[in-house]
């Protein structure tokens, strides 16, 4: 395993469980500082204590703007700067459409495209007032997707959350190279959605580790593998 990671800072939201933990671990492996966000202090917990002192736990909801806010503030304080944003957090409450009240309906969204874009207008200013990712680059972003076929029940929110993540993820690309910051999707089941050079990894964690590292921007990426 290579250091390729080595000083720079990663902060991960919903990194306690699935494929945010996987990430949170892979960047620790390679010599990053990880900043493992999740709503319950039980998903981190045992990360952090595992990490070597690579990663910190940092508990709060990224869906209320606040919160958001004091994550990033406190990730800023404690490491000086913010190479990398994975925004991994989301719920899915497989309800059906007639039978969905409006409080899982704005939770979905909240969560799943709010908290997104919270974390990437405030990480995006600490980016592009301190970022230093490489010469070319002041920090990557990327969200994570995973759609669901629109044909199965109980995913309407979950997949409109998810469809608008996409589009987010296309104009904030375009809206923010200009300071130097690059926006990527990564995802699975999501080949409608799928456009990317053919120089990015099929495999999921290697798409990631690529498109920190690549000066490519905007990708929407249809990966394999956990």
């Amino acid at each position: 395993m290579t250091n390729d990671f080595e000083g720079k800072v990663v902060l991960i939201t919903g990194a306690g469980k699935g494929r945010g933990r996987a990430l949170a671990e892979e960047f620790a492996k390679r010599g990053a500082s990880v900043a493992a966000n999740d709503i319950s202090p039980v998903n981190v917990d045992g990360l952090v204590a595992q990490s070597g002192g690579r990663i910190k736990a940092y508990v709060d909801d990224v869906a209320k703007k606040v919160a958001a806010q004091s994550i990033v503030n406190q990730v800023e304080d404690d490491f000086g700067r913010i190479d990398i944003l994975i925004n991994h957090a989301a719920v899915e409450p497989r309800v059906a459409l007639l039978d969905m009240d409006e409080w899982d309906w704005h939770r979905v969204l909240d969560v799943n495209l709010t908290g997104a874009f919270l974390m990437m207008q405030s990480v995006g200013r600490v980016m592009r007032a301190k970022g230093s990712l490489s010469e070319d680059l002041a920090g990557v972003i990327i969200n994570l997707i995973s759609a669901r076929p629109l044909d199965v029940q109980n995913e309407a929110a979950y997949n409109a959350s998810m469809a608008g993540l996409v589009a987010l993820t296309r104009s904030g690309a375009y809206e923010m190279s200009s300071s130097g910051i690059h926006i990527h999707a990564v995802g699975t089941d999501i080949e409608k959605f799928h456009q990317a050079e053919s120089s990015v990894p099929s495999d999921f964690m290697e798409a990631v580790m690529f498109l920190c590292r690549s000066t490519l921007n905007g990708q929407i990426v249809n990966a394999a593998g956990k």
